[in-house]
């Protein structure tokens, strides 16, 4: 497995960090991991909700002293070819 792409989103409010990620996702595979750095505390509900909408998981959330470290994985791409 390759290493996760990092988005740097420490400093942004709302949206912005769950923006990045989105952006971040369209050009990534089925079952990328991206990390997502943030220092705005509502991207601990805001990312969770997004995997929700785009068909991604929550692999992990690392709060330490107000930096937020949360790993996810990409679903299935809606453009990606089916056998």
């Amino acid at each position: 497995m390759s290493d996760p792409v990092v988005i740097d989103a420490r400093g942004y409010r709302c949206p912005v960090p769950s923006l990045k990620l989105m952006m971040a996702m369209e050009s990534a595979s089925s079952g990328a991991r991206i990390v997502l750095l943030a220092t705005d505390p509502m991207a601990r509900i805001d990312v969770p909700f997004l995997m929700s909408q785009k068909g991604g998981r929550v692999l992990e959330i690392d709060d330490a002293d107000g930096l937020l470290r949360i790993t996810i994985e990409t679903g299935a791409r809606p453009d990606a070819p089916t056998d």
